[in-house]
């Protein structure tokens, strides 16, 4: 695939977006969606899309919804350092499929890191609806 392939409104996080298909909500505004990745690498792992913005990577967002979504990427970083204190936050962001992206849709990945805790390889485990929810609610309390 391209850097520069067209944006496809059935991919899984525009069904996100629109209610199609069920999320774990952190944060929503109206630019941006922050809920937890449904296959966390460590606990706390979210994932910031734009609802905007219908690019498929880094290479053709606008610069403002841009500038937005790197506003939510700090928000989620700093409501993970609040809720979690975990040892360090790894920001993600890949950009065509060689490079790993597997949704073509503009996302970061925001993914708390742990001295005593291994990183599980991303797509490896689909983690409990019940306990995503309960670390959503530990971060959303990060907000405030």
């Amino acid at each position: 695939m391209s850097l520069n392939q067209s944006y496809d409104d059935d991919n899984v996080f525009a069904k996100i977006i629109r209610g199609e298909l069920p999320k774990v909500t952190v944060h929503e505004d109206d630019h941006i969606l922050i809920f937890m990745d449904v296959f966390p690498q460590s606990e706390g792992h979210m994932l910031v899309i734009s609802k905007m913005a219908k690019s498929v990577n880094i290479t053709d967002i606008d610069p403002e919804e841009l500038s937005r979504l790197i506003g939510g990427v700090q928000l989620a970083s700093q409501a993970a350092v609040k809720a979690l204190d975990p040892d360090g936050i790894r920001v993600v962001q890949f950009n065509g499929e060689p490079a790993g992206q597997t949704v073509f849709h503009t996302h970061f990945h925001v993914i708390p890191v742990y001295k005593d805790q291994g990183m599980k390889p991303h797509g490896a485990e689909a983690a409990p609806t019940d306990r995503l929810e309960a670390m959503a609610e530990r971060i959303r309390n990060g907000l405030s």
